[in-house]
């Protein structure tokens, strides 16, 4: 599945509804193994850097920021309590496009992060109580153990665990990428200043766009 095209050739005020659109579709015609992968990068306060890849669950489109999840205690988890300001890529190869995002991330509601928990297979709920992320491992017999010992303690219901849970990355900069022939892509920018407002949120201001060379 190929997608040609361009962005508008006015570039509109808000990328966010392409982005969501680009998404959307991505999903809906599963067009890779795993539509909802996204490189995350995060760094500690002195500058290093790390890369992963996790699931973008959603992207609310107004006010602008995406959802993903994880283990609170895991090496990403410590970096973003000690420094929120990320970076993420979406890479669509099969439909020739691209989404570059920067912000901060702002944990979710309790409530969304349980209601995201409850919704997953009872077998990922059980591996979230039994792994104790990017800690050292001695052997996979002993993980095997410990989702055994969790999987008889929680049974068919296990909550979420204290650990776990979700993220809403604020976004900063979005950029937008269509492969062009000849290497003659389509490709422009949008950034804008948050401010705090609350533990959950921020307050957007306006998006400035900018189209730049491939």
């Amino acid at each position: 599945m190929s997608h040609s095209g361009t962005l508008p050739a006015t570039l509109p005020q808000d990328p966010m509804p392409i982005f969501e659109a680009w998404y959307r579709e991505a999903r809906e015609h599963k067009v890779q193994p795993n539509p909802d992968s996204m490189v995350l990068a995060s760094a500690t306060p002195d500058g290093t850097p790390a890369a992963r890849v996790v699931l973008c669950k959603k992207v609310i489109a107004n006010p602008g920021y995406v959802v993903f999840f994880t283990n609170y205690d895991s090496r990403k988890g410590h970096e973003l309590a000690a420094n929120p300001r990320v970076a993420g890529v979406l890479h669509w190869d099969t439909m020739s496009r691209q989404v570059r995002i920067e912000g901060r991330v702002v944990f979710c509601p309790p409530e969304e992060s349980d209601a995201y928990f409850s919704s997953r297979a009872i077998d990922s709920r059980i591996g979230a109580w039994a792994s104790l992320q990017s800690q050292p491992l001695d052997s996979r017999a002993t993980l095997l153990k410990r989702v055994a010992i969790e999987a008889a303690r929680h049974g068919t219901a296990p909550t979420r665990p204290p650990h776990w849970g979700g993220y809403h990355f604020w976004l900063e900069a979005v950029e937008l990428w269509c492969e062009g022939a000849f290497r003659v892509h389509d490709r422009a920018r949008w950034t804008r200043t948050l401010q705090p407002s609350g533990n959950h949120a921020y307050t957007p201001g306006p998006w400035q766009a900018t189209r730049l060379y491939p």
